[in-house]
């Protein structure tokens, strides 16, 4: 049986290392093609232009929030999951995106994804 998230354009805006690395494994493992990892907000802002079905942002950013990308990607109508260690989140920024706690699985990230992307 295929994964929802097979064939989709997933961007990756996350700026630890190891956890862009185990999102993009997840990512490939539902047969999602990975857009980036972006490290910084100006990378994920440059990114966000292309072709895109979905998208999992960090939302702590070296300190930076990743806001700029969710409002580049609303403007789009291309839909996200926020991800964060953190609980001071904006809940005007959040808006109706689910938000998945570090440190997250294939399991909730698939679904939260699956959810933000109605599928």
């Amino acid at each position: 049986m295929t994964h929802p998230l097979t064939g989709k354009r997933i961007l990756i805006v996350e700026d630890e290392f190891i956890v862009a690395i185990a999102a993009e494994d997840m990512l490939i493992g539902f047969g999602a093609i990975v857009v980036g990892p972006a490290a910084t907000v100006a990378e994920g802002l440059a990114l966000a232009t292309q072709p895109l079905d979905g998208a999992v942002l960090d939302i702590n950013m070296h300190g930076e929030r990743s806001y700029a990308v969710a409002r580049a990607l609303r403007a789009r109508d291309v839909p996200f999951v926020f991800a964060t260690g953190y609980a001071d989140v904006d809940g005007n920024e959040v808006g109706e995106s689910p938000v998945v706690a570090k440190p997250y699985g294939a399991d909730e990230l698939g679904a939260a994804l699956r959810r933000a992307m109605r599928l």
